[in-house]
């Protein structure tokens, strides 16, 4: 009989026990910052209604939605009508449209599910992977983005990372830039999907994208000339009315970010372009030197609530790729040496089948007492036994025989030290304490 092939999908994986070990830490640390800060958690369904997401994540996110096969008797119709969640941020927009009148008036949020995109997988790029978001919806005001980029700034220095940037800026100061060096607002969307690579194919490549999506090519060197002259820059923003509120926002994020974590972290970058169409105001990005891409990124979307809502809805936002994370965490050693702990305290054995029930009501006690007990399954040689506990890592193994059970003892061998001594019963627990202390 053939083999069936045993690889996951392109694009996704399987996580093994250490896999996991480290992301349910790295997601810890995450939810327990924003916990701090106030928000409270959010989960959503996998599934979302087609209309749902299309429409919201401009050309290039429209391509990359999982579409899901209308079932039974509508299958051969080659229609759909669900599809896998894109983002965390347009299901968001829909439960508080869902449920607006039983969410407090600045409703902060935090959700960690997966998310999935038909994209082409490369080094750090999943079809299936986790976001960790972060939301604040309510507000128009500066201190929402603030204490988004305080928040995420603390995450990243609880998990060690020290050599991190946020960059800042602004959809209207890009607006007014876009305006101001001629290029048409038809083409303004178009143009921002062009810009928003400019970190992966360069002045060049965005000049000729730029050109092949419509935009003139005196335009295009104008505008890629100004994101590198300041005094251009200014003058160009300085223009309008739009981007000088724009700036004047950006400069009070910049003030008030020095009272919070992420002082010293943040950076107008006026070249951040962020591609999903929705976003209104204020964008941000993590940006780590030698990293293709960001950690995570965000920004202001008060109309997105809106088109569930049929009313505007001030929103901000941060998303943070678990990932990518895991990815350079891994890359740089940057896990605790506990992460990686080993999956029990101490092995119990079985020295034959006589003894099997007292060491089950052995391992129940120490579990009652905060111990993590592994019982090996079927009595075997000690010396099996003791080479299996040593390959897990687990640094105590526990023999109960018939011996040790008629004078209420158990032998606890150390397997770093290869040491044993025979303990009172009631006293194993305190003793694989003190053992594993010294």
């Amino acid at each position: 009989m053939a083999s069936q092939q045993t690889r996951p999908a392109r694009g996704m994986r399987d996580f093994l026990p250490d896999d996991v070990r480290r992301r349910d830490y790295v997601i810890g640390v995450i939810a327990g910052v924003y916990r701090r800060y106030g928000f409270e958690p959010l989960e959503s369904p996998a599934l979302e209604n087609i209309e749902t997401l299309t429409g919201k994540y401009g050309e290039e996110g429209n391509k990359l939605i999982f579409k899901v096969l209308r079932r039974g008797e509508h299958e051969s119709s080659g229609e759909t009508d669900l599809a896998l969640r894109y983002d965390l941020t347009v299901p968001l927009a829909r439960v508080v449209a869902e449920y607006r009148g039983k969410l407090p008036k600045f409703f902060k949020r935090y959700q960690i599910q997966p998310v999935w995109r038909a994209d082409r997988p490369a080094r750090g790029r999943f079809r299936e992977f986790y976001q960790c978001d972060v939301d604040s919806i309510g507000s128009r005001s500066m201190v929402v983005e603030t204490e988004l980029c305080a928040a995420v700034s603390e995450v990243l220095q609880t998990l060690g990372f020290e050599d991190f940037t946020i960059q800042l800026n602004h959809r209207d100061l890009l607006t007014a830039l876009l305006v101001g060096v001629g290029i048409d607002p038809a083409l303004h969307a178009t143009a921002l999907v062009a810009v928003d690579k400019l970190d992966k194919v360069g002045v060049p490549g965005v000049t000729t994208e730029l050109v092949e999506r419509g935009v003139s090519e005196r335009s295009a060197t104008a505008l890629l000339d100004a994101f590198e002259n300041p005094g251009r820059l200014d003058q160009l923003v300085g223009a309008s009315e739009l981007g000088g509120h724009a700036a004047a926002q950006i400069a009070e994020i910049l003030t008030l970010a020095d009272a919070t974590p992420a002082r010293g972290r943040i950076k107008f970058v006026p070249r951040l372009a962020r591609g999903l169409s929705y976003y209104t105001g204020a964008i941000m990005e993590v940006a780590v030197p030698d990293l293709a891409g960001s950690l995570g990124g965000g920004g202001r979307y008060d109309g997105l609530i809106g088109m569930f809502l049929g009313e505007e809805v001030p929103a901000c936002g941060f998303s943070l790729g678990l990932e990518r994370i895991l990815v350079v965490m891994g890359e740089r050693n940057m896990f605790p040496a506990s992460v990686q702990q080993a999956s029990a305290d101490v092995l119990v054995t079985l020295f034959d089948a006589a003894t099997v029930p007292e060491a089950l009501r052995l391992a129940a006690e120490l579990r009652r007492e905060g111990v993590r007990v592994e019982v090996y399954p079927e009595p075997d040689k000690l010396g099996k036994q003791m080479k299996y506990a040593a390959a897990k890592a687990i640094p105590f193994a526990a023999v109960l025989g018939g011996d040790e059970i008629a004078r209420g003892e158990v032998t606890i061998k150390n397997l770093l030290t290869s040491d044993q001594q025979s303990v009172p019963r009631a006293s194993v627990s305190a003793s694989l304490r003190k053992g594993s202390s010294a």
